[in-house]
């Protein structure tokens, strides 16, 4: 009887792990880069890391395997958190051209926008994929303008949301925050400022040498501005101190969530991410 026990018993085990293994594959995000959306929300108060996020996000739109990458940027995205803006407009027009928003200028105009955007995207048969680059207050706007225009689009099926900080959580409107987690599909992730906890670490402790590795005038441009204004603003005015960035580092720590996204997870840090991303 012992015997047969144990047997059950372990058997029982390896149907767990096999069913714990199946639930984590499953979880994997199934970006679609021939339908699917990626937006990338930038709250930009009052920390300068949106700064290097964006300036992250225009390399790796410049490797071949994201060069058609349906993506859309917008800046401003905060939430309830005290503080000043760090303006990023000279470097999201560098960056992006037209491809972004300004929620800062123009919250309405943006939330309208998006909210078009993403219903055609869903019309047309793909997913959304929102990483979190802040707050959840502006994703909650047009999440409800949109559910309201098009009641019949299966939110929480077909827009997914990705978050890494538990900072960001905290300064979201609380109603909102909970509209977003309810309502869609709400990926927490660990946090990208730290190396080793299974998300890329982007947030390094002195000066990356990214210079070696990006060979491309455009990039470098791109790069410059986001550190020159990221230099202009860090600890301004009451705004928040990037001791990272006051060490001659680097801090694009949001840039995580796109990687989870895109299934860039094994990326470990930020001189394996301009490896990776190398442009000559």
């Amino acid at each position: 009887m012992k015997i047969i026990f144990h047997l059950k018993k372990a058997c029982l085990g390896i149907t767990c792990m096999m069913f714990y293994g199946f639930s984590v594959k499953a979880q994997k995000p199934k970006f679609d880069i021939s339908k699917d959306l990626l937006l990338v929300q930038l709250d930009c108060k009052t920390d300068i890391d949106d700064l290097h996020t964006a300036a992250g996000l225009a390399t790796l739109l410049k490797h071949p395997n994201y060069k058609h990458l349906n993506y859309y940027a917008v800046a401003g995205t905060y939430g309830i958190q005290k503080g000043l803006y760090v303006p990023p407009n000279e470097l999201m027009k560098l960056a992006f051209n037209e491809n972004w928003a300004d929620a800062d200028a123009n919250w309405e105009a943006s939330v309208e926008k998006i909210a078009k955007l993403v219903s055609k995207t869903i019309k047309n048969g793909g997913d959304v994929w929102v990483a979190e680059a802040g707050q959840s207050d502006f994703t909650a706007d047009w999440v409800k303008q949109l559910s309201h225009q098009n009641p019949s689009v299966k939110i929480k099926e077909n827009i997914h949301v990705v978050q890494h900080n538990d900072w960001n959580e905290s300064v979201t409107e609380p109603t909102k925050l909970k509209y977003t987690q309810t309502e869609t599909d709400y990926h927490k992730i660990p946090d990208g400022n730290a190396v080793g906890n299974g998300t890329p670490g982007f947030k390094s402790k002195g000066k990356v040498n990214w210079e070696a590795k990006i060979h491309n005038d455009h990039l470098t441009e791109v790069w410059n501005t986001a550190i020159r204004l990221g230099n202009k603003y860090n600890g301004k005015d009451g705004r928040y101190l990037n001791k990272s960035v006051a060490n001659d580092g680097l801090d694009f720590s949001d840039l995580s969530e796109v990687c989870y996204i895109l299934n860039l997870m094994d990326i470990k840090n930020t001189d394996e991410f301009f490896t990776y991303f190398k442009v000559e």
